[in-house]
């Protein structure tokens, strides 16, 4: 159909298929965490991780950048965290009478923000901003981040003591979130074998490397949307908007997030062409943590989730595309 792209395909299924075995040596009976991962990724998004303290988070970050032989940082956000401690600060070197950059725990590949909801909203935001510029300006210099470059904030739920939840329009900045819940049975059972002996991390070993990754990355841009297809995304995030139960619908970046998802999606499951299939599996994923509910759908406990999902079934779906 698009033959420019096709030869590549067959890559990005080979490439994914080997990073989510290599994940999935580590995190057991977690496949759509790990595929969404991969989406956003590839996708060059950002992801929410929202769960209880405990559940491999943290983990299925560390597993995605050994997979891919890229650098993994970790930020414990608390409340004493400074901006700088993100982005880096300029320090005097004595001996050479000149400011060095010193960098802070941005710069890598793969960055877990851990309990992001933990930092002060100005932390919060020098992460946010880093996320959407992939730079970093200190002191009038601006540095650019490595490619590829994907943000895993891990976010406690609410209702827990000591956090500040993120206002709307950071969660925005986040392509996809997940829960990853609690293991299965025998997951666990597993996990409580292997304890006190190695980690499975350190027995995971690469299988791509930050290049690939980018080459993919460039595949997946190119990736057709038809017009029916776009016309499908505008519609379900035009869908939030009107719905009765939202007080606040999906934003202009949630339209292009979708898109962008859509096409790794795709991809992925060795298309070159976007489908209606591949929008609707992702719109609760990329739409539901942006959305915000009317008061009435709190007290009768609809979810966003749940009213995502109305919004994309009341959306015709295109007839080719």
């Amino acid at each position: 159909m698009h033959n420019a792209v096709a030869p590549d395909l067959s890559e990005v299924t080979t490439v994914v298929g080997k990073v989510r075995h290599a994940i999935e040596s580590v995190i057991e009976g977690k496949r759509s965490a790990v595929d969404l991962a991969l989406v956003v990724l590839l996708a060059e998004g950002h992801l929410l991780v929202e769960d209880v303290p405990g559940v491999g988070k943290t983990m299925l970050a560390k597993a995605l950048g050994r997979a891919i032989d890229c650098s993994v940082r970790r930020i414990q956000f608390t409340p004493d965290l400074l901006p700088s401690d993100i982005t880096g600060v300029s320090v005097f070197n004595a001996d050479t009478r000149e400011f060095e950059f010193k960098p802070g725990g941005i710069f890598a590949n793969v960055v877990v923000g851990d309990e992001i909801n933990r930092a002060s909203p100005k932390t919060q935001s020098a992460l946010l901003e880093s996320m959407e510029e992939r730079q970093v300006s200190v002191d009038g210099t601006t540095y650019v981040l490595d490619a590829p470059f994907i943000v895993v904030a891990t976010q406690n739920p609410i209702e827990m003591e000591g956090t500040y939840p993120l206002p709307e329009a950071q969660r925005d900045r986040f392509m996809a979130r997940i829960e990853m819940g609690y293991p299965t049975p025998s997951a666990e059972l597993e996990m409580l074998d292997h304890h006190g002996s190695t980690s499975p991390l350190t027995q995971l070993q690469p299988v791509t490397d930050a290049a690939t990754v980018a080459r993919l990355v460039e595949v997946i841009r190119e990736v057709y949307a038809a017009p029916a297809i776009r016309q499908y995304i505008v519609d379900i995030v035009n869908a939030t908007r009107d719905h009765r139960d939202l007080r606040l619908g999906a934003s202009p970046r949630a339209t292009l997030h979708l898109l962008r998802a859509s096409r790794a999606l795709a991809a992925m499951s060795g298309r070159d062409y976007v489908n209606p299939d591949d929008v609707a599996a992702l719109s609760i994923s990329v739409l539901a943590h942006r959305v915000l509910p009317s008061s009435e759908a709190l007290a009768g406990r609809r979810s966003p989730a749940e009213i995502i999902g109305q919004c994309v079934r009341g959306v015709r779906i295109p007839d080719h595309g």
